[in-house]
């Protein structure tokens, strides 16, 4: 699946598990600690406020990631009524998580530019940690963006449907959640037939060169 790839490899799994784990934490951080400090208290009092990945996973999503590269974490719990603008609060919380995504990516990138700067290509050959620490990054970048493309796709139950309900009127947005179990279990049989396969995957491949070509002339690795 080019950039995009199931994580089920045994080979793969070393670099795939941390970044997996990397990205849906701190997807779920992100959407937590905007609610909260938009004046909800329901993501700090139900311990979402966390670097523990135990905190987030949901094991449904986490096997998503691991197959198909694209899924989807344990969601947090939030409440409007506490937003003075519930509407706005709504997107600005449910855009938060992707927003992160594309930011941690971001920032391997970066952290993996300044490895090849500072050590070289052939020192980072003859070094399996710094090798490693490398592969772990591009994973991380990837897997990232993965999960916030596929995250803003705007159907229930992902995030892209909460940024919908911003510019939809209500009453349309309360028709479409009506539907939400039975997107979300058409949305599970259309990943397994892998038809969202090539539009995710060349989304992704596209940020993440994008991503890339912006570091390497930042660091000036030609």
């Amino acid at each position: 699946m080019s950039t995009i790839m199931s994580a089920l490899s045994i080979d793969r799994l070393i670099y795939t598990v941390p970044a997996i784990l990397i990205a849906m934490t701190m997807h779920e951080l992100a959407h937590g600690y905007v609610s909260y400090k938009l004046g909800d208290p329901t993501p700090k009092s139900d311990g979402r406020l966390s670097l523990n990945p135990l905190r987030h996973l949901d094991p449904l999503g986490t096997l998503c990631m691991l197959l198909f590269g694209f899924g989807w974490a344990k969601p947090v719990q939030v409440n409007p009524s506490y937003y003075d603008d519930p509407k706005a609060g709504m997107m600005w919380t449910a855009v938060a998580g992707p927003l992160m995504n594309f930011l941690m990516a971001l920032l391997s990138l970066v952290i993996m530019a300044a490895l090849l700067s500072v050590f070289g290509v052939y020192v980072i050959l003859q070094n399996g940690i710094v090798s490693y620490l490398i592969t772990l990054c591009f994973y991380t970048a990837t897997l990232n963006v993965g999960l916030g493309v596929f995250n803003l796709i705007p159907i229930p139950p992902l995030d892209g449907s909460k940024v919908l309900a911003g510019v939809l009127p209500q009453d349309l947005y309360l028709k479409l959640m009506q539907w939400e179990p039975y997107i979300g279990m058409i949305l599970l049989l259309v990943l397994y037939s892998g038809l969202l396969n090539a539009p995710l995957v060349g989304a992704t491949n596209s940020i993440v060169e994008a991503m890339s070509n912006l570091v390497i002339h930042l660091f000036g690795l030609y």
